[in-house]
């Protein structure tokens, strides 16, 4: 019986030893319509409520201008109308995430802030194979409790299309 409890001990404690050391993922996650989306928390430059932007001419749709946050000029892209969603007018937890990858750095309108989540590799899934289209701009499904999140790749979400 001693031999058992030791046994299982062991095994315990190697198990707990082996999930400190497991990959972690720390991501921002927010909502674009019903869904909720994640970046990884070191491509975010800051998140602020809406300011002023303006529009660009000969640019998409999804594109809706340049804004100017302390100095600095960045584009401003509406996630909501990249991802075909129709446009809505901007309410109180509206946020503008600005991402930076490299040296390219683009604002993004999202629908709502979530919450900094940390994410087991283990916990991510691959992209689905159904999605054809998509499947550069997402890096993986997160599987956190209840839901599930879909983590975006942030060199392919500031890819210029226009």
């Amino acid at each position: 019986m001693a031999d058992k409890l030791k046994e299982l001990f062991q095994t315990q404690v190697k198990q707990n030893i082996e999930s400190e050391h497991e990959d972690v993922l720390q991501v921002v996650g927010f909502l674009v319509g019903s869904e909720e989306f994640a970046v990884p928390i070191l491509s975010v430059q800051e998140i602020v409520k809406p300011i002023e932007y303006t529009r660009v001419p000969g640019t998409p749709d999804y594109v809706l201008g340049v804004f100017n946050l302390r100095g600095n000029i960045f584009p401003i892209i509406n996630l909501r109308m990249k991802f075909g969603l129709p446009a809505l007018k901007q309410n109180k937890d509206a946020r503008y995430i600005v991402i930076k990858h490299n040296d390219e750095v683009a604002g993004f309108i999202i629908d709502k802030l979530t919450e900094a989540v940390r994410i087991k590799e283990s916990d991510i899934d691959p992209t689905p194979e159904t999605l054809h289209e998509e499947a550069n701009l997402v890096y993986g499904i997160g599987k956190q409790k209840d839901r599930l999140i879909t983590i975006l790749k942030v060199e392919y979400l500031l890819k210029r299309a226009f």
